[in-house]
């Protein structure tokens, strides 16, 4: 059983999305978290922090380490954060390079480049999806784009458009967020224990560029007290559910009267067998609604008091995953969606 919707035993199959998933497991914040001290021991021994030889031990380490996820858990309850113990074990396993382990960071530093490594393949992934919902769009438009529809503002006749017209509303932001998505800049976090990298003196600079390249971050100063970052990936998502909400809205209506579309694929009635419900369209506007919710949450976050906030950032743990996985389910849904239009405009005489 599951207390979210979108890991839920049977309501996943609606409203969940696995490969958005993956990113936000367990297992691939501890890779990613893993990768960070890899790569930070590296950069660290290219500038003489720590010795070459612990550099590539801890980097063996890392590629062969296994946590113990109860004690991960048990420590995450006391420390507030996982990384304390996920360091204590590594310097275990890296036998005499532990001493190397973590060297200036802090669990900030950690736990945020984490997010950002999992976050810049979730923005591919999206685009992607995007793509592949224009070109359906596309589609439909050379099939169908010159046929009649009725125009309606305030849901009531309003003058003859063509389908093409519609069509044009759906597709016009989807070009705009696919190309934001795969322009964003998402940075290393490494500032150490109140964004100072006090530890590295004037090596700090050349240290963290170097950390950023191993990674494949952007390299930009400490953000850790400054979360634009996070809000604004995080606004993306709300736009593109808001966008594919509008679409599900449309299809919904254009569904009821019936002679303006046609669908497959439909949802089956319990109590009416002649039914097929737009479950997808429907979907696409309980998801666009969550999303424009949870967004004033991370808006909340952005709230972080002096140089770091326990608060505000456990606020991000809990939020931004559920947007992430609205939004790809969002995408997914709407893939199917507008692969399922057989019709749009009124029937053909033959």
């Amino acid at each position: 059983m599951s207390a979210s919707v979108f890991d839920h035993p049977f309501l996943s199959g609606l409203l969940g999305d696995e490969e958005t998933a993956a990113y936000f497991s367990a297992d691939a914040d501890i890779r990613a978290m893993l990768a960070f001290e890899a790569a930070l021991a590296k950069a660290e021994a290219a500038h003489g922090i720590i010795p070459v030889g612990a550099a590539a031990a801890i980097a063996g380490a890392c590629s062969s380490f296994a946590p113990d996820l109860a004690a991960l858990r048990n420590a995450t309850a006391r420390d507030g954060v996982v990384v304390p113990e996920l360091v204590r074990q590594l310097r275990a396993a890296a036998g005499d390079a532990g001493a190397h382990v973590h060297i200036g960071a802090t669990s900030q530093d950690v736990i945020d480049s984490s997010l950002m490594l999992r976050l810049k393949p979730v923005a591919y992934l999206f685009a992607g999806r995007l793509v592949a919902i224009d070109a359906h769009l596309t589609a439909l438009e050379a099939s169908f784009g010159n046929l009649p529809m009725m125009g309606r503002t305030r849901m009531q006749a309003a003058i003859p458009i063509t389908v093409a017209d519609r069509l044009r509303a759906w597709r016009s932001p989807l070009e705009g967020y696919r190309e934001t998505l795969t322009e964003l800049r998402f940075p290393l976090q490494f500032g150490g224990a109140a964004g100072t990298l006090e530890k590295f003196g004037d090596k700090a600079g050349a240290v963290r560029a170097s950390l950023a390249q191993e990674l494949g971050l952007t390299d930009l100063p400490q953000w850790q007290s400054q979360r634009a970052v996070v809000a604004e990936f995080a606004g993306l998502l709300s736009l593109i559910n808001g966008s594919l909400g509008k679409f599900g809205q449309d299809i919904a209506l254009m569904a009821q009267a019936g002679d303006e579309i046609a669908l497959s694929g439909g949802g089956a009635s319990s109590a009416m067998a002649h039914k097929q419900n737009p479950v997808a369209a429907e979907t696409l506007v309980a998801l666009a609604r969550f999303n424009a919710t949870q967004l004033s949450a991370i808006h909340h976050s952005m709230i972080h008091e002096q140089e770091r906030s326990g608060a505000a950032w456990t606020l991000e743990w809990m939020v931004l995953p559920q947007m992430a996985a609205a939004c790809g389910a969002a995408l997914r849904l709407a893939q199917d969606l507008v692969g399922n239009i057989r019709r749009l405009g009124p029937p053909q005489l033959k």
